[in-house]
């Protein structure tokens, strides 16, 4: 592990930014309609108790990233086989992310450029980011935090003050009952973006406070869950439930309606900074997972030595993962959560601090 160290705050802000990230412009949770923003505040509620079971396993190894106690619960031959798993997961979900970011900006921004480019150049990016190590990575986070708020308030006075926002969309509250909302948390708004906190466990031993670690994680959750509700919740009120369930990015079409006076329009350039922050912080969290991991996994000294074989692997991976933005969404939906999110976010980390509670209990 890199000799450094993170305050509280700034793991706060990095898990802010981090929760954020591709969260914010993608139709999260959008199978609830008009509950959504009940089936974020739920995902971000089971998603605190999730983040209990990370903490807790950190504090019977505070020294050490998860690819390394995973091997010291199980042993080591089955430790390295979790330790692996968790290594490609960081790495595919930095893809998956990857490829997010390249359609979006596909979409909006630059339709004639090739999407390899796209990603190519958020990539170098993230591979410099990761070279010069998380604590670098955490400065720029807290430079980053403050500007991301400030264009978050102006775009929301904005949908205030054109008055684009009709409450009556949100109406009514649980037609169907808690059915459908329990369906959406359990399937969606628990693992992405709530659940995905398990790639910090990589980084909790960089932190100089560890007993203001679970405060931190609990308020970014908290924090993030109460803004994706409200954000999304807008989205509903400007445009309406059903149009956000066809739309791709609702955030953009919602920023799309500010028009005051024939002279404060498009600005969707609001959308495209918020779009590339949350991305990049999203991104370099889980990549810099993988590769620590990596480097712990074979004994690697530096990691350095990592990123540019890992990077390309990630790029590659982003470009080949699907044919198409909707194969992307739907593979995401219906085999990541299954196969991926579920075992690796929830099933495993419980099984590690049962097994983890019953050792140090006969030590």
């Amino acid at each position: 592990m890199e000799r450094v160290q993170l305050s509280a705050r700034q793991l706060f802000m990095l898990a802010i930014l981090f929760e954020h990230g591709s969260a914010i412009v993608i139709p999260l949770g959008v199978d609830a309609k008009q509950d959504v923003w009940l089936a974020i505040l739920c995902g971000m509620a089971l998603g605190s108790l999730l983040f209990l079971v990370y903490y807790r396993l950190f504090t019977y190894y505070p020294t050490v990233p998860f690819t390394s106690y995973s091997q010291q619960i199980v042993g080591t031959f089955f430790g390295k086989g979790i330790a692996l798993v968790y290594v490609l997961y960081f790495l595919y979900i930095a893809a998956r992310v990857l490829r997010d970011f390249g359609e979006l900006l596909l979409t909006f921004a630059y339709p004639e450029t090739p999407l390899f480019v796209l990603n190519a150049v958020m990539m170098l990016t993230i591979m410099y980011a990761a070279y010069k190590g998380i604590e670098v990575l955490a400065r720029a986070g807290e430079l980053f935090f403050a500007f991301l708020y400030l264009i978050a308030v102006l775009g929301f006075v904005l949908v205030i003050v054109v008055g684009v926002i009709d409450i009556h969309r949100l109406q009514p509250v649980l037609e169907e009952g808690w059915k459908r909302v329990f369906k959406v948390v359990f399937t969606q708004t628990l693992y992405v973006p709530f659940g995905e906190m398990i790639v910090f466990t990589m980084l909790f031993p960089y932190v100089n406070e560890r007993k203001k670690v679970k405060i931190a994680g609990w308020l970014a959750i908290w924090l993030s869950g109460i803004n994706l509700a409200l954000t999304m919740a807008m989205n509903i009120a400007v445009i309406g439930a059903d149009a956000v369930s066809r739309s791709t990015f609702p955030l953009l079409n919602t920023i799309q309606e500010i028009r005051i006076a024939n002279f404060l329009e498009r600005l969707d350039v609001l959308f495209m900074i918020a779009l590339v922050i949350g991305g990049f912080f999203k991104i370099s969290v889980f990549f810099y997972a993988g590769v620590i991991g990596a480097a712990d996994l074979f004994q690697i000294k530096e990691h350095q030595r990592l990123i540019y074989p890992l990077g390309l692997a990630v790029l590659l991976l982003s470009i080949a993962i699907a044919n198409n933005f909707a194969e992307h969404i739907k593979e995401g939906l219906n085999i990541v959560t299954i196969y991926m999110h579920i075992p690796l976010q929830v099933v495993i980390p419980v099984l590690l601090l049962i097994i983890a509670a019953i050792r140090n209990r006969h030590m």
